[in-house]
């Protein structure tokens, strides 16, 4: 869907694993890919599995947030972009990492910072967001129709002393969960967790702002293709495309648009592209997946 540009310059805004990463390099001949991570963990994974093609220059890495598209890349001295991919949600060597906290099943300190240096943690909203503040979270980014109990919950319990590490939570919560809905649907936590880890990095916003960014960096042709996991992130995608798609206020009975009044995307996707059944057997992390994609008009401007 990237309709990839051998010579182009391209971006991958979730380097993670490196697997878009080694499709994309495949496809380039004399372009150059720039992977953003923020994480440490896959850029020092990159630099030991792909060392050849970033001694060419062909692979740079990017260790920053992909809210920094924009400065990071003038860095670079690079102004336009042929096309651009988001893998998002929690990479697996993140999850799999105790330490950080995020996950339930292992205990560790309720931190969640992808960025390390920052203040806010989940133990810090855990213990000191309000009620109502929390119920919401929990509701919205977890999708949890069970937040107020767990808000009550978490709120009753550190009455009696701070909440600090995941299992501790992670118990909380499905004691407020009932027992009948417990029985399925994966870990009763699964949804706080995640509502704690997108409060913790502002991801909602994080992800609003790096799109607007893309589009405006796309050269006239490139694409934008972003993958979700989760129907919030998915809204944001979807909504953000269809903003930068739609005609402007133009008058009545005009036998054609002008060129300076095109709007600056063209949706490739009408509808969101979903994995096949074989897709699926083959990795179970894919089934809520959801990708969309759209190109830059020719002769755009915002």
């Amino acid at each position: 869907m990237l309709n990839i540009d051998p010579t182009g310059i391209y971006v991958d805004a979730t380097l993670g694993g490196g697997g878009h990463t080694k499709l994309i390099l495949d496809e380039l001949t004399t372009g150059k890919l720039y992977a953003f991570d923020q994480d440490q963990t896959a850029i020092i994974n990159a630099q030991k599995n792909l060392p050849e093609v970033i001694a060419t220059g062909k692979l740079v890495l990017m260790p920053t947030n992909f809210a920094n598209l924009k400065t990071a890349l003038a860095q670079k001295e690079v102004q336009h972009i042929n096309g651009i991919a988001y893998d998002l949600g929690v990479s697996s060597p993140q999850f799999d990492n105790a330490k950080r906290g995020f996950s339930y099943k292992l205990e560790a300190p309720l931190d969640m910072r992808m960025d390390q240096s920052q203040d806010l943690t989940a133990q810090k909203i855990v213990n000191e967001w309000s009620f109502n503040d929390l119920q919401k979270i929990i509701y919205r980014y977890g999708e949890e129709r069970f937040a107020k109990r767990i808000a009550r919950a978490i709120e009753k319990q550190r009455a009696q002393g701070e909440i600090t590490t995941t299992t501790q939570l992670a118990e909380i919560v499905k004691n407020a969960i009932p027992a009948a809905t417990r029985r399925t649907g994966g870990h009763p936590a699964k949804r706080t967790f995640q509502a704690l880890r997108i409060a913790v990095n502002d991801e909602m916003a994080v992800l609003r702002s790096s799109l607007e960014q893309a589009i405006d960096l796309l050269a006239p042709k490139g694409r934008i293709a972003a993958i979700t996991f989760q129907s919030l992130e998915d809204r944001i995608v979807a909504e953000t495309f269809k903003k930068y798609s739609r005609l402007p206020d133009l008058p009545k009975g005009l036998p054609i648009i002008p060129d300076d009044q095109q709007p600056t995307l063209k949706m490739i996707t009408k509808k969101p592209i979903i994995p096949e059944s074989d897709e699926l057997e083959e990795n179970h992390r894919a089934h809520s997946a959801r990708l969309r994609v759209a190109e830059k008009n020719m002769a755009s401007h915002h």
